[in-house]
């Protein structure tokens, strides 16, 4: 079909009237939207839609027929459309659930604040500005919220990114001490900054100093007009401060004195012996000269000094502590090493546990402490010029400083996002994610080959395991040598086999960690909220379980047979979103994975009698005012469940309509209401049609609209209207015919006169009536008791105690994890197999064993999954073990000597939802033989016995040699006669759990 013709004329303020088919509004978006993106570049703009409307939409233009598949057991027998086919086309476009406020009528070109923590695909989806054009001309509606396209990374690491959340900073101007906030692109020079600043406060660019002030101390003046604020390790919502010379002088600086600590060079390595640009670039730690604010640097720190394995400091006065966390020295009376928490810089715990647990990773955090200068990797075209591994370096040896002040991680942040754009901004991310990428980056920045040689792989052409295994090894360190092969890397056998000619591969492959899959459920729990129909009961939740793979059919059956639905009883099932009915689910082959678990479902119960008539549905709406401004006008809010009930083809008059009201509303009623007057008395005088049209005067989109009378179109009542409503104060509410988002007054409903026809022609033969029921502020108090008809609960509420009985019973072991991992499986039809035999692409069988394994074993437990609208969190109980992890029967050669023994030393956990939640940390501090809980910036101990959750997601193991647990042994014995060990003893054990570089690298 044409393609119609999108310009300047489609931003109107209002749908076009001329509405096309689903197929063709779905073709037409198709064609719009692959046009835009064949052609993106920086500069284009964008535009947040509603990820819920777009939902809504989808489910329009993908509408089939599903009357021929559903069974019509009565039971569950929908009523396709019992909300008017109208319903299936989506309403104007709604994105008040991505802003904090939605501007009124009055200030559309106000640029709204988002809310935290959105999430692409979950929260909103970006459409490119053609198409958002179209959508609006199709449908009205809005805020328009245009976003920005931006470059971001830089050389091959460049890509193109919508800024969804722009740079909000917030400046002080002293004098004379005024407080501005402001908003600019990641991408913005400092320049641009101080002349916006210039043009705000009117003043000269010349008497006026910009400082970064990161928590409140001036760190370093922002002289270069040109630097990005990126570049600039300028954050979201990060203070700047402003001075301003006045008469010549410039302001006292006060208590906003450099900090001692701001300067890179405080925490910085050791020069290189060469003088090269690593050493200049990373200061000399010379005698006297601190790391990050603690006790100045051993001077006899080497790499291959006896203390490798932990950090160690020393003083001019005190010999050096052998231990990770030694006593022994005035550094540590200063306070411990190794308990520093990370600031949260807006939506960065993935990033803090993560780090935590890498920081914390003993023979990592030797390494980067003594001067690593002569293995960075600056040309390596794979790394990032070894500025990644100095900015971790940096980090770690501010976390291993002696003290509890929280770091902030500004310059590691903006190195992670200049080279990995994917955690650029301020949304959440997956630490697993993360951890990937830092292991990987780390490896080729500090890749000791600098010239990495081609090496073409042979097959194992039946030769023995060991052989090929040595020589496949081989030829990887040959292009792989760093710190991170040697402690992180192990090895596993890849066995496919041809399923047409046998053909059997074997290849051995290099892994980092391990991603174990968690048992799948079969089944899905979800809560519906059931309301009565005719006011006999009160709303009931019901959480029953469905086939995950299922269907709405599935879900109406397991409710019904909850709430005991009877054979004359229908249910008409819809989703709840800010106070109305969303959308009506009423396709009964509609798979369930189109509900979110954090959707809120109601299902409404009716009798099937009266399935072919109108429905009465009522939107509760009370009058609030701005507590911060009492003067300015009140305007009429949802609250509540919205209530549906079946509505009698002769009820035509208002006091037939007000008595299904009151019959409805009885479940509300307080049982110790006082006694008043006939709240709908049939003296006119007493009654809404007291309100003359010309009282109120009705706004819907932006325009005028006669029809409707009593608020604006942002709900604001006029105020002859409040004044009216006081005067009748008696009476509990007010009915008024209203649109489906109860935003409107179409004609007030009397005692004694028809009930109006909707005003609105477009709505005139829908078979629902919405009706707003319009509370007074005394009858909510002493009257109605409308808690019970609450919003519903999500439908399922994520983070399930770990402790809980029903989660120990579900629980799985990590071996289980395991071998669902090394199990021989069939390749999926997406990763065919080439095979050399066959000359053709087979489905192959694939089977996995572990060969080497690595002094440091990551596990990672896959525990997200998604669908088309569900990105679903596994929240499995997986128990693992914490000192003995023992995988020798999982391991096809026995040529280690090390053993295949495992303590677990950090755990990353991830609590809530997918897209969401919160990121924390469990680390072991080894001289200690301590646990700690680090959540960003806060860090408490935690006991042993509480580490396993259901929130773990990465697991962090170190391998126990047979010496290490025969010393542990002896250990163990001593703490049973003693309750404690001997100091030395202690360190002696953990000097030797610690190892050396070169017994590092596995054989």
């Amino acid at each position: 079909m044409p393609v119609p013709r999108v310009g300047d004329d489609m931003s109107v303020d209002g749908p076009d009237n001329a509405v096309l088919t689903p197929a063709q509004e779905k073709e037409t978006v198709t064609v719009l939207t692959e046009a835009a993106e064949r052609q993106v570049k920086e500069g284009d703009t964008f535009y947040l839609i509603s990820h819920r409307w777009w939902r809504v939409w989808q489910d329009y233009v993908d509408t089939t027929d599903h009357s021929s598949s559903d069974g019509g057991d009565p039971l569950t027998a929908f009523t396709p459309g019992s909300f008017g086919t109208f319903s299936k086309r989506p309403s104007s476009i709604e994105n008040s659930d991505l802003v904090v406020d939605t501007p009124s009528s009055e200030s559309q070109t106000s640029d709204p604040e988002l809310k935290e923590n959105l999430v692409e695909d979950r929260d909103y989806i970006l459409l490119p500005e053609q198409v958002w054009l179209t959508f609006h001309k199709w449908y009205g509606g809005g805020p328009a919220l245009p976003r920005k396209v931006i470059t971001m990374g830089y050389g091959s690491h460049e890509d193109l990114a919508v800024e969804v959340y722009p740079l909000q900073v917030h400046i002080t101007v002293v004098p004379p001490g005024t407080k501005v906030s402001m908003k600019f692109s990641k991408k913005d020079t400092v320049g641009k900054l101080q002349q916006a600043v210039c043009e705000h406060f009117k003043l000269e660019p010349e008497n006026v100093r910009i400082w970064d002030y990161f928590n409140k101390v001036k760190n370093k003046e922002l002289t270069e007009s040109s630097k990005n604020l990126q570049d600039a390790y300028i954050h979201m919502n990060q203070d700047i401060l402003v001075e301003v010379r006045r008469n010549g002088k410039w302001p006292e600086s006060g208590t906003s004195s450099l900090s001692s600590g701001a300067s890179s060079t405080s925490s910085a390595l050791s020069s290189s012996s060469n003088g090269s640009a690593v050493g200049r670039e990373l200061t000399v730690l010379s005698e006297g000269r601190s790391i990050a604010n603690g006790p100045p640097a051993s001077k006899t720190t080497t790499r291959n000094g006896s203390s490798f394995g932990y950090p160690t400091y020393s003083t001019d006065k005190e010999p050096a502590s052998d231990g990770w966390l030694g006593s022994s020295s005035s550094a540590a009376k200063a306070g411990p090493k190794g308990v520093t928490g990370l600031q949260n810089l807006g939506n960065t715990c993935f990033m803090n546990s993560a780090l935590q647990c890498l920081v914390h990773t003993p023979p990592l955090a030797s390494y980067f402490l003594q001067d690593y200068s002569p293995e960075i990797n600056r040309h390596n075209p794979l790394g990032m010029e070894g500025e990644l591994a100095i900015a971790f370096g940096d980090l770690l040896r501010k976390l291993w400083a002696p003290g509890k002040q929280p770091v902030a991680p500004r310059q590691f942040k903006t190195k992670l996002a200049r080279f990995a754009p994917q955690f650029s901004g301020y949304n959440q991310h997956d630490s697993q994610e993360l951890l990937a990428f830092l292991l990987d980056g780390l490896h080729e920045d500090l890749n000791r080959v600098k010239n990495k040689p081609y090496i073409e792989a042979k097959d194992a052409d039946g030769r023995p395991d060991r052989e090929v295994a040595t020589e496949y090894w081989a030829n990887h360190r040959s292009r792989n040598d760093s710190v991170i092969v040697d402690v992180c890397q192990g090895q596993y056998k890849s066995t496919l086999v041809c399923p047409t000619c046998s053909k059997v591969s074997v290849t051995f492959d290099p892994f980092m960690y391990l991603s174990l899959p968690l048992p799948a459920k079969t089944t899905r729990s979800m809560t519906v909220t059931v309301f009565s129909g005719d006011g006999t009961a009160s709303p009931a939740s019901y959480t029953v379980t469905v086939p995950r793979q299922g269907k709405y059919k599935d879900l109406m059956q397991a409710i019904g047979t909850a709430c005991n639905l009877g054979s004359d009883e229908r249910l008409i099932l819809a989703e709840l979103y800010c106070h109305r009915i969303f959308r009506v689910l009423d396709e009964p082959s509609e798979w369930l994975t189109a509900i979110r678990d954090d959707d809120r479902l109601a299902a409404y119960r009716l009798p099937k009698s009266l399935d072919k008539g109108p429905l009465l549905c009522l939107l509760h709406r009370r009058l609030e005012t701005d507590a911060y401004n009492p003067k300015k006008e009140g305007h009429w809010k949802l609250f509540a469940a919205p209530l549906v009930t079946c509505l009698p083809e002769e009820v035509t008059t208002g006091a037939e309509l007000v008595n299904i009201v009151k019959k409805l509303l009885r479940p509300v009623e307080r049982t110790d209401r006082i006694v008043l007057a006939e709240s709908m008395d049939m003296d006119a005088e007493r009654t809404v049609s007291d309100m003359s049209n010309e009282d109120v005067d009705m706004v819907e989109g932006g325009k005028e609209n006669p029809a409707e009378r009593g608020s604006n179109g942002n709900g604001e009542t006029d105020p002859r209207t409040l004044d009216r409503a006081q005067d009748q104060s008696e009476q509990p509410f007010q009915l008024w015919l209203t649109d489906d988002k109860g935003s409107t007054r179409e004609g007030s409903i009397s005692m004694d006169t028809p009930v109006p026809p909707a005003a609105n022609s477009a709505r005139a033969n829908i078979k629902v009536r919405y009706v707003a029921v319009d509370w007074s502020a005394k009858a909510l108090e002493q009257e109605y008791d409308m808690s019970k008809i609450d919003m519903p609960p999500e439908v399922l509420r994520t983070g399930l105690p770990a402790t809980s009985k029903k989660a120990r019973q579900e629980a799985v072991s990590l071996y289980t994890c395991l071998e669902a991992f090394l199990k021989e499986e069939p390749l999926g039809p997406e990763d065919m197999w080439y095979c050399p035999r066959c000359k053709e692409h087979r489905q192959a069988s694939k089977k996995l064993d572990l060969w080497r394994l690595p002094e440091i074993l990551v596990v990672h437990l896959k525990r997200f999954s998604y669908s088309r609208y569900l990105k679903n969190k596994l929240e499995t109980f997986v128990t693992f073990p914490i000192d003995d992890l023992d995988l020798s029967k999982y391991v096809a050669t026995n040529s280690e000597s090390q053993g295949y023994v495992y303590e677990l030393y950090a755990v990353s956990n991830h609590y809530g939802s997918m897209g969401g939640g919160h990121y924390t940390a469990y680390v072991k501090l080894v001289d200690e033989n301590k646990w700690y809980n680090f959540d960003d910036s806060h860090v408490s101990p935690v006991n042993e016995s509480d580490i396993r959750t259901s929130a773990a997601y990465v697991l962090f193991y170190r391998r126990i040699r047979s010496e290490d647990s025969a010393l542990r042994a002896d250990g163990d014995d001593t703490v049973a006669q003693s309750h404690g060990l001997n100091q030395s003893d202690k360190l002696e054990v953990d000097a030797d759990m610690s190892g050396a570089p070169s017994h590092l690298v596995p054989p």
